[in-house]
């Protein structure tokens, strides 16, 4: 992997396999009695957060927990941020205290690129969200719930499977993330959404859009609904919220159509009752908890690829243990 993740298009078909791979070692952690690992003992990472978060930001802390590594929780309120320092001081405050990676969420996107190329820090960045741009972990935590599920096992693949992504296109940076990631690892991406929500530009994805619902979702292996984000919208996207859910909503009904095999994803929060209702999300088919659990291992993969030396991760001649060979 290179030195920094500042978005899904960063990694080759052979790197997001190898986060695959090595998120399911770290998997088997979660059944052990002791679920730490010694591999970034004496690194320190740093979570840079400018916007709020609950999942994203504890589960980067227990992920470089669960490493060994030392934690730093760094919060735009509170901090001299809020009294108007620059990205650039507090980059250089960051690497005054020795942080080896910063995982960065903020409100601009291409913020995490600007921290990583201007020069002034060597630590590694990993994009945690930025704006209405990326969500690189999101993407990879996706691609491993469905590779579990769908795969059939390690050294299996997406090839084929079709998934369809549902809802707020146009303000997801988890969106562009798993159309760019799936794209990679050989899955068929399709969009559902209003016109109104889909981006400028969508054509040059290289995935399929569509307005139809109720035409995509018997074709699918994957659906994932997306949360609409009025927090960042300044106009009306869609007349109403019943007329939303009406369109584009999964309820009972619909999932009925879906293949035996197909998995319901969100990436949350989720509004139920608006973009999925409760007994959907609360169904077999749902693998959203899942989720937030892959999560952890797919962001401790991504550390340890980042930082910690050997593609190993646990046991074997590239032992974990001796991870700072690189």
């Amino acid at each position: 992997m290179r030195r920094h993740l500042l978005s899904a298009a960063d990694l080759t078909r052979a790197d997001a396999e190898l986060v695959l791979e090595t998120a399911e070692e770290m998997r088997s952690l979660a059944d052990r009695p002791i679920k730490k690992l010694p591999a970034l003992r004496g690194r320190t990472v740093v979570n840079l957060f400018f916007e709020d978060s609950t999942r994203t930001r504890i589960s980067f802390e227990a992920a470089a927990k669960r490493l060994s590594a030392d934690v730093i929780n760094f919060s735009a309120k509170g901090s001299s941020l809020s009294k108007g320092e620059s990205l650039k001081d507090t980059s250089l405050t960051l690497e005054a205290m020795g942080a080896d990676a910063v995982v960065v969420r903020h409100w601009a996107s291409g913020a995490p690129h600007l921290l990583a190329n201007a020069g002034w820090s060597r630590s590694s960045v990993v994009n945690a969200g930025d704006g209405t741009h990326e969500h690189p972990t999101q993407a990879l935590l996706d691609a491993f719930t469905m590779w579990r599920h769908l795969a059939s096992g390690t050294g299996q693949s997406l090839d084929g499977r079709r998934v369809a992504i549902v809802g707020d296109v146009l303000h997801s940076r988890v969106a562009r993330s798993n159309a760019l990631l799936l794209k990679t690892l050989g899955a068929e991406v399709t969009l559902v959404a209003p016109p109104t929500l889909l981006p400028v530009g969508v054509e040059g994805w290289d995935v399929e859009t569509s307005y139809d619902l109720d035409a995509v979702l018997p074709k699918a292996d994957v659906v994932m609904m997306l949360r609409v984000q009025r927090e960042r919208m300044n106009a009306s996207f869609f007349p109403t919220v019943r007329e939303y859910s009406r369109r584009y909503g999964l309820d009972g009904r619909r999932m009925s159509t879906l293949q035996d095999h197909t998995i319901v994803m969100h990436p949350g929060p989720m509004i139920r009752g608006m973009e999925i209702t409760a007994d959907v999300a609360d169904s077999d088919r749902s693998v959203i908890v899942e989720q937030v659990s892959n999560g952890v291992a797919v962001r401790m993969a991504v550390l340890y690829l980042l930082l910690g030396g050997s593609e190993s991760a646990l046991g074997g001649p590239g032992d974990a243990s001796g991870g700072d060979d690189q």
